[in-house]
């Protein structure tokens, strides 16, 4: 019997074929070198793995209300005041499995079938799939430098269908770790509300930035939707916690989705999540941010002097979108050389949409300096024996 056409829609993490080929060279004995996951590389911070365990001794293992625990969207809120100077009302906020539990929220709740939402090309690819979950679609938006990889106004205007219903946009993006500024959330949100449309704002990188905070858009539109999580600034992905934080009015509408969907977030992870927001925890959080600074203005002087083309500064995440047209060949292919012949692993741009994926590869700078100068090395030596046409 056939599965459905949902399942057969929807593309797989072509990485994930590399990822699984570099676990094969590991167990032989190779030292690969890992900058193809987006994930940190620190552990859990110790405060909030000791809040976790200290919830476990105390028997918190019961289902929590399809909403979360009250007084971790009370943290959150307080969290928003602190750093946006919002005031957000913990009624609004829903705790979810993971940033993935916000977005299927919100593509349940905002998307018929045939409708669709505007995304930049490239992007993160699960935004397209769990709006083909949920029978709606991507309407892709090619973007480049000049865009700064970002939805504008002006592109929602020639990319707006009689279908289209809304936009999400990712503030940092992955994979190119750009921001749009509080003027450009207002003009997009703008843009949006003259046409009907909601604006659903990724913010699942907020705290990892350098040089710049990252508006949240909240402080230009209260009726967006934003989704957040507790896996990337919080460092806490194995735990699948996230967040969302709606207009009042549809709060009891995705509440009721929550019940269905998932009935509650890990009541574990709720409790140690408490600890997220303590000054020892926000101490070590911020030190690990000036970590990855340090990486980042590292790595990108140092691809740039080997010839990839990245022609926009990331400002926030932890990546590097990078054109390899300069070498040529096949983005995929590139990624192949690179692991088998000098055990680095890097993303191709496939897997981030269709505009000029080709010619694309994410790096995640998610290792250690020593490891990002190592990978350097490799890099330099590996595009020396690079011959695109030979594949």
């Amino acid at each position: 019997m056939p599965y459905s056409a949902r399942s057969r829609a929807i593309e797989p993490f072509h990485v994930m074929a590399l990822l699984a080929r570099a676990n094969e060279l590991q167990a032989l004995g190779h030292d690969v070198i890992h900058l193809e996951i987006g994930e940190p590389d620190f552990s859990t911070a110790a405060p909030i793995v000791a809040a976790g365990q200290a919830a476990l001794a105390a028997g918190h293992t019961r289902y929590t209300a399809a909403r979360g625990l009250p007084q971790l969207r009370e943290a959150i809120a307080r969290f928003y005041a602190r750093r946006h100077r919002l005031t957000i009302d913990p009624g609004r906020i829903l705790i979810t499995p993971g940033g993935s539990g916000a977005l299927l929220l919100a593509t349940s709740l905002l998307v018929d079938p045939g409708r669709h939402w505007l995304l930049a090309d490239p992007g993160y690819p699960c935004n397209r799939h769990f709006l083909r979950l949920v029978e709606g679609d991507a309407q892709l938006v090619p973007v480049g430098p000049e865009q700064r990889y970002q939805l504008t106004p002006e592109l929602v205007e020639r990319y707006w269908r009689e279908q289209s219903v809304g936009a999400l946009v990712a503030s940092p993006a992955n994979p190119t770790g750009t921001l749009l500024r509080r003027d450009e959330l207002a003009a997009l949100s703008a843009a949006l509300r003259v046409r009907g449309g909601h604006l659903v704002v990724d913010e699942i990188y907020h705290g990892l930035t350098y040089g710049v905070d990252a508006p949240s858009v909240l402080e230009v539109d209260d009726d967006a939707f934003v989704l957040n999580s507790f896996s990337k600034y919080f460092g806490m992905t194995g735990w699948r916690l996230g967040w969302l934080v709606a207009p009042a009015a549809a709060v009891p509408e995705l509440e009721k989705l929550a019940q269905n969907l998932y009935i509650s977030a890990s009541t574990l992870a709720q409790h140690a999540a408490l600890a997220c927001f303590e000054e020892e925890t926000l101490a070590i959080l911020e030190a690990r941010r000036a970590e990855f600074a340090r990486r980042r203005d590292y790595l990108l002087p140092a691809l740039r002097e080997l010839g990839f083309g990245i022609a926009v500064e990331p400002e926030g995440a932890f990546y590097l979108y990078a054109d390899i047209g300069a070498f040529g060949g096949d983005a995929f292919a590139f990624c192949r050389h690179f692991l088998e012949r000098e055990f680095v692993a890097i993303t191709p741009g496939v897997d981030f949409g269709r505009h000029l994926a080709g010619r694309h590869v994410r790096f995640a700078y998610t290792q250690s300096l020593p490891r990002l100068e190592q990978a350097v090395e490799r890099i330099a030596r590996g595009l020396r024996s690079w011959r695109p046409d030979a594949l």
